[in-house]
């Protein structure tokens, strides 16, 4: 199972890592998951230098994608060079973006209900596309999913654990990273959160 964790220069480090983290847990499961960029070498926002895993030509062809935000993102949005490198696929591919990462949805017509969950910096630039932004954390519609505020991150990778590996290797997964003392609660809560949209998007 070949994860992407689409990841653009100047980029917000809870989005990609937290995603990167979770998911991480399934190699042991023959799950590659990795970091995917336009960019040989990145820079957050917070100054945090790092080389790509792969290039794009991995997320075209992964069976998830989830794409994180960052500071620039509008900037690589409007750069053709940079979009014409993406052909994702929602047939065949779970796709999931945070916060502004929901802009290259749109820009690459991944949103064809218009709705789309994100973070209140992102709102009024989706909203001036014709995008509507729901006060909510998590929303799946069939195999696109959006989230919004950073620690929403963990709503995504969820998803791509409970619809690529099921329940109960969902629950083994996400055992290692919540806290301590809290695990029963959290596993449900993220696991009821996820499910009760994707429940609801198919009433």
């Amino acid at each position: 199972m070949d994860i992407a964790i689409v990841t653009l220069d100047c980029f917000n480090e809870l989005d990609s890592f937290i995603a990167l983290g979770m998911l991480g847990r399934m190699q042991p499961h023959g799950w590659n998951v990795r970091i995917s960029s336009p960019f040989a070498t990145l820079q957050s926002k917070n100054g945090v230098r790092m080389q790509r895993q792969e290039n794009l030509e991995f997320a075209n062809r992964a069976d998830a994608v989830l794409i994180g935000s960052g500071f620039r993102t509008r900037d690589w949005v409007a750069d053709d060079a940079i979009t014409r490198q993406f052909r994702l696929d929602p047939q065949r591919q779970l796709i999931g973006a945070q916060c502004s990462g929901a802009l290259l949805l749109h820009r690459l017509g991944l949103l064809p209900d218009n709705i789309a969950c994100s973070d209140d910096l992102t709102r009024p630039w989706l909203e001036q596309a014709g995008v509507a932004v729901p006060r909510q954390a998590f929303r799946a519609s069939g195999n696109i999913a959006t989230a919004g505020g950073c620690l929403s991150s963990q709503y995504l990778a969820s998803w791509v654990l409970l619809r690529l590996a099921g329940i109960e290797r969902a629950r083994e997964a996400l055992s290692y990273v919540v806290p301590v003392g809290e695990e029963d609660a959290t596993i449900s809560r993220l696991l009821a959160t996820v499910s009760t949209s994707a429940a609801a998007e198919a009433e």
